[in-house]
């Protein structure tokens, strides 16, 4: 099964065409694949090109814990890029469906640096969603462990949690981002990024990731992020996000509709050989 790598910022993915593989992409598949030890190690899937009746691309996007995402930041820079290694697109734009809405990307530098516009990002309450009265979900406060937490909450096609912090750290991100994740007021689960804003134009966060954990940096936990400073009026449409990994440029245009530029970098492409799969039952 032939693949390629790709990560984008210490984020990897691996994308997978349809035509190289046969039968379903199930869940146990995904986790053995995306597993470190067992598999090739990544910290997701990206299926594609699939059929779209829309788009110029259809993309499925799966997390390691073999959820499927509606959407991907980076793993659309990755799909991206993908495609113009590949000849299929060149530096002109080009639309993507996916299960959190349509995109148009751009792929720029030869492929090392791709724009996406992810859309439009919203607050209320019924679209990310959020359990409780239809809202703006904006400056409220939850008690994890007994700890205080103020946060926002936003959707950019896949729902993120935004806590204010003076001092993000991994420390916080791996203790209590698994505990916010699977908070009940949060009812499809959620991405949740700590975030302490720096300047008018740069702010700062860690990450814990819906289904994968950990990660050092993510496109649309970026947007939510600098969405949210935005909204609150600590920062102004072009904004930095520093992460673990490197930065990622975020530009608002009116109504909270986002572009997100950041690099790509190729890792490599091989083949998965079918003793991986033996005596694992799949």
């Amino acid at each position: 099964m032939k693949y390629l790598k790709y990560h984008a910022l210490g984020n990897d993915y691996i994308v997978l065409r349809p035509e190289a593989f046969e039968g379903e992409l199930s869940g146990d598949i995904v986790r053995l694949i995306c597993h470190r030890n067992y598999g090739v190690g990544s910290d997701g899937i990206l299926y594609g090109p699939v059929n779209s009746l829309s788009c110029d691309f259809g993309l499925r996007i799966f997390n390691p814990d073999g959820s499927e995402a509606e959407k991907s930041g980076n793993g659309l820079r990755i799909f991206a890029r993908s495609l113009y290694d590949e000849g299929l697109v060149g530096e002109q734009s080009f639309s993507v469906e996916t299960p959190g809405g349509v995109v148009s990307c751009k792929v720029e530098d030869r492929g090392k640096v791709v724009s996406v516009k992810m859309g439009e990002v919203r607050f209320d309450s019924t679209s990310i969603p959020v359990a409780g009265p239809p809202r703006e979900v904006l400056n409220e406060t939850m008690d994890i462990n007994g700890r205080i937490f103020t946060f926002c909450a936003a959707t950019v096609g896949n729902p993120h949690c935004v806590v204010l912090s003076d001092d993000p750290s991994s420390v916080d991100a791996h203790h209590y981002g698994p505990l916010i994740e699977n908070d009940p007021r949060f009812p499809n689960r959620t991405n949740v990024q700590f975030m302490k804003v720096l300047d008018r134009g740069n702010i700062q966060i860690e990450i814990w990731e819906r289904g994968a954990g950990y990660t050092l940096a993510s496109g649309s936990s970026s947007t939510a992020a600098a969405a949210v400073a935005c909204k609150l009026g600590r920062c102004g449409s072009d904004i930095t996000v520093h992460m673990p990994g490197g930065k990622i440029g975020i530009q608002f245009s009116k109504g909270f509709f986002a572009t997100m530029t950041g690099p790509v970098t190729r890792v490599c492409e091989g083949n998965m050989d079918q003793e991986m799969f033996e005596g694992t039952g799949l």
